[in-house]
């Protein structure tokens, strides 16, 4: 059977509908693709958002600003009366609205993506890039919520749980089209650890208490040490190498610095205990959630750990976290610690994220630490700061158009942006249905053919004259 007869057979309608009008006009794939060249060429024009207020985050915010993008980079931004615009630019008139840095989240589990199963606690051989569903509607959810930037996490039922991958959220058809590629070609990303009750089951090699929770991992660390030694050694002999072993290989590039551990972890005990090992065996490491990390500002400050803080705005949960407090993130701001936040979507939904900043600016964190934590303080996080997490020359063209203050109950998120391309637009009834919900928000966008819809759904807009 050719691809075209293929595509044809898929899209056979159910008795009563009619296919006829549909093979009657252009192929909808065509369009698609048509329209694809569209917005490849129209990346070649130079972009200019004219009249907002820019709140650059780098620095103070611009009443009347503009921003120029071209080729996915911010070109330039400042006072009207400062820049100068292309001649051949493509102008967008947003008098009236706030431009911000497209926000970047420091933890979460949208699309899906999952990390080691129940076969035992440490797990750094998994990746959530084996796992992650690129068309999973919480994607689409997360860029109505302004997200550009995201830390996609496996769960914390493990003392070490896999390897995190860092996205931009692209319009992508596979997860390879979300993907940060480092220098040196490798996909950024970081190895997620958790303490606490979540991993303490005591079947199966889990451990049953604290104490022998931090003494496995203690042990991992010892045996990575002990194979990054044994390679050094090797110098480049095959025949002296030891046996490729996964979980060691990801183990030895955090104890090189080379991949940052992201750290579950709520009571203030628990904090310690992190920072002890992360001091013993001289690891990178940024503390998530830290329900208690008001109790010991100073030590996280003392160890220069970042931190990434959720909000939580209802009660319940775990035992462990009935002594978070709205406060944290100003109390760690006051001891000098760099402060991010996180949603953990689906704990706190993507489409809400500022609501973070909002709640912590009302508990006592200052405007400007509140909206760094959200955008350049999880860029320094995640480590991409020079690309991303405010609006600078040379930077990645990420940034958000909203209604009014970010902070207001009142502000919407009209479109967001990533590297130059609109991927949200609040004002497209596709993209409307993902930011307020409703039948169909949470189906995830599945390809029959080329286009993101189901075979039905073409068939229905074929019958229906081709409007939708």
């Amino acid at each position: 059977m050719s691809n075209y007869n293929h595509a044809l057979h898929l899209l056979k309608p159910p008795d009563g509908l009619r296919l006829q009008p549909m093979l009657n006009r252009p192929l909808l794939c065509l369009a698609a693709l048509l329209g694809l060249t569209a917005s490849v060429n129209a990346q070649e024009k130079p972009q200019v958002f004219t009249g907002a207020q820019i709140i650059p985050i780098s620095g103070a915010p611009i009443a009347r600003g503009v921003l120029v993008v071209a080729g996915g980079k911010i070109i330039a931004v400042g006072a009207a009366d400062k820049i100068a615009i292309p001649a051949d630019a493509e102008i967008h008139d947003v008098t009236g609205k706030v431009l911000m840095p497209g926000l970047v989240d420091s933890h979460s589990h949208i699309g899906s993506g999952s990390g080691g199963d129940g076969s035992g606690p440490i797990q750094p051989e998994t990746r959530v890039l084996d796992s992650l569903d690129a068309r999973d509607a919480s994607i689409q959810k997360a860029r109505a919520g302004g997200i550009t930037t995201v830390n996609v996490m496996p769960g914390s039922g493990h003392l070490i749980s896999g390897q995190t991958l860092y996205l931009k959220l692209r319009e992508a058809r596979t997860v390879d089209d979300l993907l940060i590629k480092l220098p040196d070609g490798t996909n950024a990303g970081g190895l997620k650890m958790a303490n606490g009750t979540n991993s303490m089951r005591g079947a199966n090699g889990f451990p049953g208490t604290r104490a022998k929770s931090a003494a496995l991992v203690r042990a991992e660390y010892i045996k990575a040490q002990e194979y990054r030694d044994k390679i050094k050694r090797a110098n480049g002999d095959a025949e002296k190498l030891p046996p490729r072993d996964l979980a060691l290989e990801k183990m030895s590039e955090v104890l090189a610095g080379q991949r940052i551990v992201q750290n579950h972890t709520h009571r203030h005990d628990d904090i310690l205990t992190v920072l002890r090992l992360a001091q013993e065996f001289g690891f990178k490491v940024v503390l998530h959630h830290v329900s208690e990390g008001w109790r010991v500002a100073p030590e996280i400050a003392a160890a220069q750990a970042p931190c990434s803080v959720i909000m939580i705005d209802s009660p319940g949960g775990k035992l462990e976290t009935k002594d978070a407090d709205w406060r944290t993130p100003a109390i760690l701001e006051q001891a000098g610690v760099l402060v991010g936040f996180h949603t953990d979507d689906p704990i706190c939904d993507s489409r809400r994220f500022l609501r973070s900043a909002a709640l912590a600016v009302r508990a006592g964190m200052t405007r400007q630490g509140a909206l760094a934590a959200v955008t350049i303080a999880n860029a320094k996080i995640l480590g991409l700061d020079a690309r991303v997490g405010s609006l600078e020359p040379g930077k990645d063209a990420d940034f958000i158009v909203l209604s009014a203050d970010p902070l207001s109950v009142y502000a919407h998120i009209e479109q967001t942006w990533v590297e130059g391309t609109k991927v949200f637009d609040l004002s497209r009834p596709a993209d409307h249905l993902y930011a307020v919900g409703g039948a169909g928000a949470g189906d995830s966008r599945r390809a029959q053919l080329c286009c993101f819809t189901s075979a039905g759904d073409l068939i229905a807009n074929a019958n229906n004259g081709g409007e939708q």
